[in-house]
């Protein structure tokens, strides 16, 4: 039976074939993954909050997608995977709360998106698939034998990106 590695909120972890990550209760969070078809070799991350600066320095790096990323990507990188081979999928970056004269501060989904997609573009990095945004919460998953990106949700079921 394949091994089910769970990454939690402001965490990630890397893996090899037959293992499958799994997040649970992404909202305006971000889960994006990292792949490597030819190795098989992949990671998910699980990011809060799209820029450490802002924050106190003692804060976990995994948070954030400025330094969750780049630390994600390395451990990948360990594992033998080619940066140039690499593909990332996202999900989540829901706006969970509804504001009236809402402020671009209090948009976290869509500035966690924005935050890493510029990431990756910048390391080379291409997204080959994406669901993120609307109100509503996620649980992903990424087998990584195939690199199937599964999302979950309470009203909208289940589909594969």
């Amino acid at each position: 039976m394949p091994e089910l590695i769970r990454v939690g909120m402001a965490d990630y972890k890397v893996g090899k074939s037959p293992a499958t990550l799994i997040s649970y209760g992404l909202g305006s969070c971000i889960g994006v993954s990292l792949y490597d078809p030819q190795l098989k070799v992949g990671g998910l991350l699980h990011i809060m909050l799209p820029d450490s600066t802002q924050a106190r320095a003692s804060d976990n790096p995994a948070k954030f997608a400025d330094t969750g990323l780049p630390l994600m990507l390395a451990d990948v990188l360990k594992l033998g995977a080619v940066k140039t081979r690499l593909v990332a999928k996202l999900a989540g970056g829901a706006q969970m709360f509804a504001f009236q004269n809402a402020t671009d501060v209090m948009r976290v989904g869509s500035r966690n998106a924005e935050a890493v997609k510029k990431i990756l573009q910048a390391n080379g990095i291409k997204i080959i698939a994406e669901d993120t945004g609307g109100t509503y919460g996620r649980t992903v998953s990424i087998d990584l034998t195939n690199g199937s990106y599964k999302v979950k949700t309470i009203d909208k079921g289940e589909k594969e990106i």
